[in-house]
């Protein structure tokens, strides 16, 4: 089990970002959760398989139609601290 938090900057909200995000997550069996930050950047918490995660990770990277992504940074964190059951959309 892979766990990481991502900071996605950029174009991302008000774009459908976290809605896109949040289909790709549940798509590929993901928990955790997608939120917007006051900064205006995106955050996401990801719980998963390796390979899903990392496909997850490089969709991000890119994002939806009208999203224009300029930077990802991503954190590895210890699975032990996170309990998830599902894929979440958090709102501010």
């Amino acid at each position: 089990m892979k766990v990481v938090k991502l900071t996605i900057s950029g174009k991302v909200q008000g774009v459908g970002y976290r809605r896109w995000f949040a289909q790709y997550a549940v798509a590929l069996g993901l928990k955790g959760y997608v939120q917007n930050l006051a900064s205006g950047a995106v955050e996401a918490l990801l719980l998963g398989g390796d390979g899903m995660v990392a496909e997850l990770v490089n969709l991000a990277k890119v994002g939806p139609t009208h999203a224009v992504v300029t930077d990802v940074v991503i954190v590895e964190l210890a699975s032990e601290q996170q309990k998830f059951t599902d894929f979440q959309i958090r709102r501010e």
